[in-house]
């Protein structure tokens, strides 16, 4: 397999140490982390020729984000040095009845300020066949979703896959443009589409008879939602949506379905207990998502590949799922059990 290309923004993640509420203590956990950055580095753990793209300030803690993508053997050549300073998410960690709250620091960031024409195309997509983005980098500014725009759309010129997670985080759009303004134009570029059941009503505007804080979901409705989304872009192949049934901030039902135009496929159901950490697991998903569509050309087992991942990812923490082929191929088989491994 040929080089899979994400673009995005990386932050630095401040974190309260274990379940405690932020600044409980005077500890933070310091990580880096982005969903286009958390699926670059996933797909590398699988051992795909993974590049990053974004905006760095070229500053010292610009310096770390970069040696720690690196260490998850990424290509970042492609990462601009220059911006002001890095985005800053923080993270407090739910359990039981108590949600995870994070709360963005990340207005005029690097990547936030970063123009279409600062990348060189050709350049970014040399050796590539897959390009990924996801609706977080286009909420960041209005400059941001130009440069997502402008990514997507060369990408396809250049006849790569575009994969999109619409990724729909309503504390970011505030420079004027509602989510479906932008979406619809980078969704109607992408030939994969990645969602849980919030996203295709929230960021492309798509209707759908679907209460996504009711903890049961019905197949049923999200066949209809996907038929939905690729009825409306008709230059989608394959759209695929998470199932998450949130009991608790530490107890999740988790599933998901796509539909490729023709077949409409359910994943098996797995009962996560005891969640350690849910962020990334979206990404996590995307990442497996496109592994299993690029190594096993076969769209029932890409999908199980994508949940299994996904599941094992609800027990690593920080944002990048630390996770091997071997590993979640075991969880497919219905190795479950959590033995130790000797």
């Amino acid at each position: 397999m040929s080089r899979v290309v994400t673009l995005g923004e990386v932050m630095l993640r401040l974190k309260a140490p274990g379940f405690e509420r932020l600044f409980q203590s005077a500890l933070l956990e310091a990580t880096f982390g982005g969903a286009e950055a958390n699926v670059a580095a996933s797909l590398a753990q699988y051992g795909v020729d993974a590049r990053f793209v974004s905006a760095v300030p070229a500053n010292n803690v610009g310096d770390s984000c970069i040696a720690a993508l690196r260490a998850f053997g990424l290509d970042t050549s492609m990462i601009k040095r220059q911006g002001e300073r890095l985005g800053i998410y923080y993270l407090e960690n739910g359990a039981n009845q108590r949600p995870s709250r994070v709360t963005y620091d990340r207005a005029g960031s690097a990547i936030a300020t970063a123009k279409a024409s600062d990348f060189d195309w050709a350049a970014v997509f040399d050796g590539a066949d897959w390009f990924h983005i996801s609706g977080v980098t286009p909420a960041i500014s209005a400059t941001a979703a130009e440069l997502s725009i402008t990514a997507a759309r060369e990408a396809r010129s250049r006849g790569l896959t575009v994969s999109c997670d619409y990724n729909y985080r309503k504390n970011l759009w505030k420079y004027g443009k509602k989510a479906p303004e932008v979406m619809r134009e980078l969704v109607a570029l992408a030939h994969v589409g990645i969602a849980n059941e919030e996203d295709c009503q929230k960021a492309l505007g798509i209707d759908a008879d679907v209460d996504v804080k009711s903890g049961a979901l019905g197949e049923d409705k999200y066949r209809m939602l996907a038929e939905r989304v690729l009825k409306t872009f008709p230059n989608l192949t394959t759209q695929v949506i998470t199932l998450r049934e949130s009991h608790s901030a530490d107890h999740n039902g988790w599933s998901a379905v796509l539909y490729n135009g023709s077949d409409f496929l359910a994943s098996r159901h797995y009962e996560i207990t005891d969640i350690v950490d849910r962020v990334g697991a979206g990404d996590s998903f995307a990442a497996a998502l496109i592994y299993g569509l690029r190594a096993y050309r076969d769209d029932a087992k890409a999908l199980e590949f994508a949940v299994a991942a996904s599941c094992l990812k609800h027990s690593i923490l920080g944002d990048i799922n630390r996770v091997s082929v071997v590993e979640v191929e075991a969880l497919m088989s219905g190795d479950a059990s959590g033995r130790v491994q000797r």
